[in-house]
């Protein structure tokens, strides 16, 4: 469960709510170049977008609200998968003064793709501000601040998977950042799916 009754915002507080949230993020290749991230609440409100090119050697993706506009835009920094570092920024900035946070893999090579992100500018080796543990292809990953677990992500596995069409299922606890959650869900599995 999450932390007390602080509040974690990290893209904004307008994602925090003050309950339980969950959602349903559903993946699709929309063509041969763009892959494409709905998230819904669980009455079929469509709340974020995520957009991106499937080819694009330097990894984009631009989260937007339901009218289209950009709340942050995630972008791997090295395009080498085993090292991979994803830099966000609010809106389609990559101005220094728009940074929020950075995800890094946890170390080269392992089956479960952990993360560590970096709030704000610092960044040192060992233990970030949260982790991602599990993966994609576990069906499960769990997003932690320190021995907290604030976000739960399951994958909905079915045939569709083959064909490009994901689901997830997604539980943010009370007064946690959703978009910042979906932004981690993207980044681990884009980075599973190199």
């Amino acid at each position: 469960m999450a932390t007390g009754d602080e509040m974690i915002k990290v893209v904004g507080d307008r994602y925090c709510v003050p309950y339980t949230m969950e959602l349903v993020v559903k993946k699709k290749i929309q063509s041969f170049s763009n892959s494409h991230y709905d998230v819904f609440d669980t009455t079929g409100n469509i709340l974020l977008r995520v957009d991106g090119s499937v080819w694009d050697l330097q990894r984009r993706r631009v989260m937007t609200d339901p009218a289209g506009f950009a709340i942050v835009t995630l972008r791997e920094k090295q395009p080498i998968p085993w090292k991979g570092e994803w830099q966000i920024h609010e809106g389609e900035s990559s101005n220094s003064n728009h940074f929020l946070f950075r995800v890094r893999r946890s170390s080269g090579f392992h089956f479960k793709s952990n993360l560590d992100v970096y709030v704000g500018s610092r960044c040192k080796k060992g233990a970030g501000d949260f982790r991602v543990t599990g993966s994609i292809a576990s069906l499960s990953i769990k997003v932690r601040r320190g021995n907290s677990i604030i976000a739960e992500v399951s994958h909905n596995y079915t045939w569709k998977s083959y064909k490009g069409k994901e689901s997830f299922k997604v539980k943010v606890y009370p007064e946690v950042d959703y978009a910042f959650i979906v932004a981690l869900l993207v980044i681990m599995h884009e980075n599973e799916n190199v």
